[in-house]
């Protein structure tokens, strides 16, 4: 799975958010994340942007496997995503 390009936008303070980090760490995924709920001023406008323009609904957690979109916790989506 090191070859998938996998990055999570999620929350300090949501339940989903880290169940998700748990599931890709206990998949052994190298991921990259962000708690937008932690950035200040310009940093976390951009991060917001950012996952707007995937996710315009802006909720948590918003993950992305390379490119696709997944919004909300969905194990059985993510393990998919993963495997192909």
């Amino acid at each position: 799975m090191a070859d998938k390009k996998v990055f999570l936008y999620a929350l300090s303070t949501c339940i989903w958010c880290r169940r998700t980090k748990e599931l890709l760490t206990a998949l052994g995924v190298d991921y990259d994340f962000v708690f937008v709920d932690t950035l200040q001023g310009a940093e976390k406008e951009k991060a917001v942007a950012e996952m707007a323009r995937h996710n315009p609904s802006r909720s948590f957690p918003t993950v992305l496997i390379n490119g696709t979109v997944i919004v909300g916790f969905q194990e059985a989506r993510i393990r998919e995503l993963l495997q192909k």
